[in-house]
């Protein structure tokens, strides 16, 4: 009988109550026992909605919970290290949203933490646990496009209400860090390295200060990453990986839906219009479930966590190259 991992949740984020939650009570090693929130009617009213047996009316108190094995914190970018760092100190586990800091500085604090406290820390990167994303490096490792050399991503979504936490400059807003942290960690994740070299454009929106509008070049040594991010324009997502004998197109490489099939295509080029692609289907599954099953069995079997925090670091740095390549 397995022996679920028992969590609390910092904050009522939207991606906690309708997506992340959710999804972890239906894994087979976690369980939900708690939820925080500033407002403690707040906290009910979410626990209430999803059967949480216990709600808190702040984050210190949900943390004194010793009955709390793990954390997963969806709160603001700004708020993740500070209350990262709160929740390991408490002895919890902790599962921390992406970015998982401001900067690669920022996020380097964690390392000195988790080995002082001996918890387990990881970035909620979900998407590198999806079967799609895990067909796809088995299909660039077994050389069934050839040499990678090139990879193309694009992820937007429109947001244009100034008080929402993506538009606010001060609590880590914009496009690079909400999305464009996505992009680089594929490539990443694709090319097995880190960039040498990076180029970018930011446009800012002029009322808010945040990047509206990322474009990027990260050059990996003979290959090169393209992807460009936005906060103000059609939703839509797509990434491409093309090698020297065929090129691979995954559909929703990022929000990939929980209860429809997902697919990619194997394409040789003999049709310019794709026709000719080989479709692969994925069945369905929640992203979010697998992340938090995989952090929580890893948790009962003392094992690493799938994504180590060092990685995490790693695409910090690229992030800021990001930044850096587009003031110069």
């Amino acid at each position: 009988m397995i022996h679920k991992v028992r969590w609390g949740v910092l904050g009522a984020a939207r991606i906690a109550t309708r997506k992340v939650i959710p999804a972890m009570q239906r894994g087979a090693w976690s369980k939900v026992t708690a939820i925080a929130s500033r407002d403690l009617a707040k906290a009910q009213e979410a626990a209430s909605l999803l059967g949480i047996p216990k709600a808190y009316g702040s984050y210190e108190a949900l943390l004194a919970d010793q009955d709390i094995e793990a954390v997963y914190n969806p709160l603001p970018n700004h708020l993740h290290v500070p209350w990262s760092i709160r929740a390991a100190e408490a002895g919890k586990h902790v599962l921390c949203e992406k970015p998982i800091g401001f900067d690669a500085a920022d996020a380097a604090r964690l390392l000195a933490v988790r080995d002082r406290t001996g918890v387990t820390i990881q970035e909620a990167f979900m998407v590198r646990t999806h079967p799609q994303w895990q067909t796809t490096c088995d299909l660039v490792r077994e050389g069934r496009i050839g040499e990678v050399r090139a990879m193309m991503g694009f992820f937007s979504y429109s947001n244009m209400d100034p008080e929402n936490i993506r538009n606010v400059a001060e609590y880590g807003g914009g496009a690079l860090l909400d999305i464009g942290c996505y992009l680089i960690h594929t490539a990443r994740m694709i090319f097995r390295g880190e960039p040498s070299r990076v180029a970018a454009a930011i446009d800012r929106d002029p009322a808010t200060g945040i990047d509206r509008l990322t474009s990027m070049i990260l050059d990996f040594g003979g290959a090169h990453a393209v992807g460009t991010c936005s906060t103000q324009l059609v939703p839509y997502q797509r990434v491409h990986i093309f090698g020297t004998h065929a090129r691979i197109e995954i559909q929703i490489p990022f929000n990939a839906p929980p209860d429809t099939p997902t697919r990619i295509f194997l394409d040789d080029g003999a049709d310019l219009s794709g026709a000719a692609a080989q479709q692969i289907e994925i069945p369905a599954c929640d992203q979010y479930t697998i992340q938090a099953d995989l952090f929580s069995r890893a948790i009962r079997q003392d094992a690493p966590p799938v994504y180590p925090l060092e990685d995490s670091i790693a695409n910090m740095r690229a992030i800021d190259a990001v930044l850096a390549g587009a003031r110069s």
